[in-house]
């Protein structure tokens, strides 16, 4: 009887380990999400992972937003980018306060669209109590579009790192107590992502415009995952930690390689001293 109890726990025990990594593997993506407005469409491959469309056409977007707001988190999601000629066409993926719009908070990944064959910008920004124009933008290092790729957003009391498949590739630092620079403190953000038509500015400064022969217009996302990260004794290898010397070494790459606009070098849109901007 007592072996027979032992092995009925261990079964049970190994049944509940299978379990929780099957769950890990295939929980429901939208179970975290709320599904927005327009073409917003969920499928389903043969493993049942979950991936969400956005689609683009003249007359309608699309977007969807997190379920729930994070004080203070890391948010993952891969992303493939619409294919082909893209121009005009939005991307983003952003954390947002709710409120008044005049102190909000907003922390920006936008993929900027492009006709065929040249390269995608990714443009990032931060917004703190309704302050902004802390605009950087980079040229990804590989075509976005052909397959899936991970963006990062890890939102700490002392930093926001943005990272592209766990590789840094902006640094902001808290510099409120010391030089007075807006950063977002105290208000809750949730996380959305959104498609959209800007042929006004987003390619070439708005001298492309946007082929409507060619719609829709579609991204796919998978393996949305937001932690909270408000503890400070929480794991560093999830909420990310002070820039090691790889991780340094790889932001002065970026910057080298791949940055191709950079507010603190744009004298009509840069906040505060050439030295508080370079810490954002």
């Amino acid at each position: 009887m007592g072996q027979a109890r032992a092995y009925l726990l261990a079964s049970l025990a190994a049944f509940y380990l299978i379990t929780i990594a099957i769950l890990q593997v295939t929980a429901s993506m939208t179970s975290d999400l709320d599904m927005l407005w327009g073409n917003t469409k969920v499928l389903q491959d043969s493993t049942g992972q979950e991936t969400v469309a956005l689609s683009l056409d003249r007359t309608t977007t699309s977007a969807f937003r997190s379920k729930r707001t994070y004080l203070f988190g890391r948010t993952d999601i891969d992303i493939k980018l619409v294919p082909g000629n893209s121009a005009g066409i939005v991307l983003a993926f952003y954390m947002m306060t709710e409120g008044s719009w005049n102190f909000h908070n907003e922390i920006d990944i936008e993929f900027l669209g492009n006709s065929t064959g040249n390269p995608c910008t990714m443009h990032t920004n931060l917004y703190a109590r309704g302050k902004g124009s802390r605009e950087k933008g980079y040229r990804l290092p590989f075509d976005p579009t052909l397959d899936f790729h991970t963006y990062s957003i890890i939102w700490r009391q002392q930093y926001i790192q943005i990272l592209v498949d766990d590789k840094p590739i902006r640094h902001i630092k808290n510099q409120e107590s010391y030089n007075g620079s807006p950063y977002p403190n105290y208000q809750p953000m949730r996380v959305y992502c959104t498609i959209w038509n800007a042929d006004d500015w987003a390619t070439q400064g708005g001298q492309v415009k946007t082929d409507w022969t060619l719609a829709p217009f579609t991204a796919y996302f998978r393996n949305f995952k937001a932690t909270p990260c408000s503890s400070p004794n929480q794991s560093s290898k999830i909420c990310g930690q002070e820039l090691d010397g790889t991780q340094k070494q790889q932001l002065e790459e970026a910057d080298a390689k791949n940055k191709i606009y950079d507010y603190c070098s744009d004298p009509k849109r840069r906040i505060g001293s050439t030295e508080d901007c370079k810490s954002q």
